[in-house]
């Protein structure tokens, strides 16, 4: 808004966010008057939009998708109240932001935010689908990513509006990370930083054996995993932007490893689902071998309806991205 940019969102109770993190809209108690925190900015250079929207996914993101044909120049966000919501939506997914370039020439700069992450809330508040998007990427039509800092979250929408391309922005967004103590940025990692396709990992040895590649929240279950048990000979790397995938960066970060004896993909979601059978060809034509998965096993349901099944299933995922 500073630089020019005009913001809009719109979705299912945004104005607080979902999991009361945004305050966008605050109420006055015994007026009901609505105050818009940003609005407020002194160097302010453009105006932003917020509107919780009815419970109807397909007509809200197909408004959306529209107005971002139409205002390009203004950074257009729909978000999913859970990304399991997203479903609602298929239609205009399949039908204009997957293939609209394609077939019309018509690009979008929309970004969807739809949160995603095992957290024990069951099949309907856990999974945006990540590997329906993943199946449908083909041509550069879409940027598919899964974010794990704040920084990274901030560049990723600043590059949106910043480059000179124009394609659909998917986001997964593990809700839990918004709360999460080690889940944080420096200021610095904002005014300075850019985002990066891949993340390295900063507490590794010299000595590594084992590398795991993940994506999104399960890199502190793998972090927290790793520092309990003083694993010193295991490196864990993050893919943030899942499709494009810049392979020729993540080939230079794995050649840096001499000495590795096990390459493992680590996911939350079940086997026939996430990002698996996506990242699986493209590592094993990278490195010359198939990667080990350590994961949920293929279900029906994107997850159990259960709190304790689902953390026996979380815990046994993690250990054994460690030791297979």
């Amino acid at each position: 808004m500073i630089d020019g940019t005009p913001v809009r969102i719109s979705g299912q109770d945004c104005a607080r966010g979902t999991f009361s993190q945004r305050h966008a809209v605050l109420f006055d108690v015994k007026t009901r008057e609505a105050y818009y925190p940003l609005m407020g900015m002194k160097d302010r250079k453009a105006i932003q939009c917020v509107h919780n929207s009815m419970l109807s996914e397909i007509a809200v993101l197909g408004f959306d998708y529209g107005y971002s044909l139409d205002y390009p120049q203004m950074l257009c966000i729909w978000e999913a109240q859970f990304g399991d919501f997203v479903n609602g939506a298929q239609v205009i997914i399949d039908q204009f932001i997957t293939s609209a370039e394609s077939k019309w020439q018509r690009v979008s700069g929309i970004v969807l935010l739809l949160p995603h992450g095992y957290e024990g809330q069951g099949p309907e508040h856990s999974s945006a689908r990540l590997e329906r998007f993943l199946q449908a990427a083909a041509e550069d039509n879409f940027q598919v990513c899964n974010l794990s800092t704040p920084a990274q979250y901030f560049h990723v929408l600043r590059r949106q509006m910043k480059r000179d391309i124009r394609m659909p922005l998917i986001i997964m967004a593990p809700k839990s990370l918004l709360r999460h103590k080690k889940a944080i940025s420096r200021i610095c990692d904002f005014t300075h930083g850019f985002f990066e396709e891949i993340l390295e990992d900063p507490n590794c040895g010299k000595n590594i054996h084992r590398i795991i590649l993940c994506t999104g929240k399960i890199f502190y279950d793998l972090s927290d995993y790793r520092d309990k048990n003083k694993i010193e000979n295991t490196t864990l790397i993050r893919i943030e932007q899942l499709y494009p995938l810049n392979r020729n960066r993540l080939k230079e970060i794995l050649n840096q490893y001499l000495n590795v004896k096990k390459l493992v993909w680590c996911q939350e979601e079940s086997k026939n689902m996430g990002a698996w059978a996506y990242i699986a060809t493209i590592l094993e034509e990278i490195v010359g071998q198939k990667p080990f998965y350590a994961g949920r096993d293929a279900s029906a349901s994107p997850a159990v309806g259960s709190l304790s099944i689902h953390k026996i299933e979380q815990t046994e995922l993690v250990k054994r991205a460690f030791h297979n």
